[in-house]
């Protein structure tokens, strides 16, 4: 006989008149809520990040509230639950770790539970493509709402950027520009309020990623998180979900090749960080689009960037959004668009950024006078990356773009932090800085130490760039000549392992170059030397580096590349 199928997931729990349609209805009854709404309403899970060791979701119980304000205005019942929380600047080795175990929990926790429609809470850097991968594995209709960005820093009169402001000060301490009383005092100044990274960081890179994919509503990117606006965006995207539900809008309807191809665009455009590749790769793999880093360089090379934003200018997020926001943007650059790709809202993201308004042409820039030109992520290949490195020329200096110089090298994190302001490390302003081991399986998990400090004795003659090579990442706010992601990486025995101090490197963006000048038989030989460095012997950082795919394909595990849609697993009783 034919089991008819559920209408909704739900109710293959909620809807029998058996044992178990008792055991599901009665423990969700008993924190009080009436028996018709677990009745035939949609069921939409509130995936919240909220966590106190994340202090850019702090404000995520609030903002789960209004979330459930609206479903239930539109007649559905929303069940919040937690999922791994990746705070940035608390969590270690590196949140980027515990991205893909992060995607692991929001996608068997949606899987396994009655769920018919998802809004996703994401906020700090890792959680935006930690939980886009796992509901997208999952496809489920689903809504992303971002936590927004910190108010401005204030510091002495004037604006001061999260992190990008915590690297410019350092290393003017470290140089002599400023005293140790006054980084302290800024401690206090920079983060002022809720929210993730105010400057074009990874979370705001990745928030506008998200709404350039279609999948929150507009203007979701910029709102600042303490302005009431975004509580009333967390309201209505409650009541949008519920309405997805009823229309089957899945993930797979919006997440698209010309979606990614759009958010490439965008990510050149708002001089979005270079984390955005990593991260867009895997989102791709876990939705079937085959998105490569050649689609990065094809697609996004010879976009201009717009956006006058630290860490590549010089106004914050709360600015961006009073200058009209991401809708702003993607209307300036609307013929570089797909503009007949879907939303969330049910409408084409031609329709939600018709007239946009831009109210500040100094911090979003017109197409025809942009704020910098060519400013895409360029990716480069070479006997160094044979499958690639990216490199983020806005926030590099354009007369390092084209270098060749000395090899100076570290074959590991506490290598470089030993030895990097002895005076009689031998460097100068023209080496090569290249740092081995910090890559996916080297640190484990690809940590955001590419940007390396420059030797404090470099510092003091006033130069503030060099030429850094490494398999690391660096922080969206960061800023540098920084040529990052380098794959295969030198754990696995890459070319980057078998670099030595002395080896001339030549570096030029502008053909996507990146050479080692030593011979094929050299590089063999040293190969045949080479000895791979210890990884971890349990746990998940063991399942993580046995099953970790390399940069160029977006640091997911092996296993959890496609999805498995979600089907109604068998009865638990």
């Amino acid at each position: 006989m034919t089991i008819q199928k559920p209408r909704r997931r739900s109710q293959a729990w909620f809807e029998k008149q058996d044992r178990d349609g008792f055991v599901h209805r009665s423990w969700t009854l008993k924190a009080g809520h009436p028996q018709d709404e677990v009745d035939g309403r949609p069921i939409i899970g509130i995936c919240n990040t909220w966590s106190e060791l994340t202090p850019c979701n702090s404000h995520f119980r609030e903002l789960a509230e209004f979330v459930k304000r609206g479903v239930l205005e539109a007649g559905g019942f929303p069940l919040e639950f937690p999922v791994m929380s990746l705070g940035e600047t608390q969590l270690r080795p590196t949140a980027m770790l515990f991205r893909n175990l992060a995607s692991m929990d929001v996608e068997e926790s949606i899987r396994g539970n009655p769920i018919d429609g998802v809004v996703l809470l994401m906020g700090c850097d890792k959680t935006t493509p930690a939980l886009m991968m796992g509901a997208a594995s999952c496809g489920l209709p689903t809504i992303g709402i971002s936590g927004g960005p910190m108010l401005n820093g204030k510091f002495r009169g004037k604006d001061i950027g999260s992190g990008t402001g915590v690297w410019m000060m350092s290393e003017m301490v470290r140089g002599g520009l400023m005293t140790q009383q006054e980084f302290s005092e800024a401690e206090a100044c920079m983060n002022r309020s809720a929210g993730h990274c105010m400057t074009m960081g990874t979370a705001s890179t990745m928030a506008s990623m998200v709404e350039a994919l279609g999948m929150s509503l507009p203007g979701n990117a910029a709102i600042p998180a303490p302005d009431t606006r975004r509580n009333r965006l967390a309201q209505l995207s409650g009541r949008r979900i519920v309405q997805m539900v009823e229309e089957d809008l899945g993930m797979d309807k919006i997440l698209t090749r010309e979606a990614f191809e759009n958010a490439i665009r965008v990510n050149a455009a708002i001089g979005g960080s270079t984390n955005a590749v990593v991260h867009l790769l895997a989102i791709a793999g876990r939705v079937g689009i085959d998105l490569t880093l050649e689609d990065w360089d094809r697609i996004g090379k010879d976009m201009p960037c717009l956006v006058n934003l630290q860490p590549s200018g010089h106004y914050l997020m709360e600015d961006f959004y009073y200058a009209g926001g991401v809708p702003a943007v993607m209307n300036e650059i609307r013929h570089l668009l797909h503009l007949n790709a879907l939303t969330v809202n049910g409408r084409t993201l031609g329709q939600n950024i018709e007239d946009a308004p831009c109210y500040n042409r100094d911090v979003i820039k017109s197409i025809d006078q942009p704020f910098k030109e060519n400013a895409g992520i360029a990716i480069l290949k070479g006997n160094l990356a044979p499958d690639g490195a990216v490199i983020k020329p806005s926030a590099a200096s354009s007369h390092l773009l084209k270098h060749r110089g000395r090899a100076v090298v570290f074959e590991s994190i506490e290598d470089f932090r030993n030895r990097i302001d002895d005076p009689v490390l031998d460097i100068d302003e023209s080496c090569v800085m290249v740092l081995k081991n910090c890559g996916p399986c080297g640190y484990p998990g690809m940590a955001e130490v590419g940007n390396m400090p420059l030797p404090k004795k470099i510092l003091e003659k006033g130069i503030t760039d060099m030429v850094r090579i490494s398999d690391a990442r660096m922080s969206g706010t960061a800023y540098g000549t920084v040529v990052l992601h380098t794959s295969p990486e030198a754990a696995i025995g890459g070319p980057l392992a078998l670099v030595h101090d002395g080896d001339m490197v030549q570096l030029d963006v502008s053909e996507r170059s990146l050479h080692l000048e030593v011979s094929d038989e050299e590089l063999q030989r040293r190969k045949a030397e080479w000895m791979p460095p210890p990884m971890p012997a349990r746990g998940y950082a063991r399942l993580y580096v046995d099953h970790v795919q390399q940069a160029h394909l977006g640091a997911d595990l092996d296993f959890l590349v496609g999805k498995s849609g979600a089907p109604v697993p068998r009865e638990s009783h």
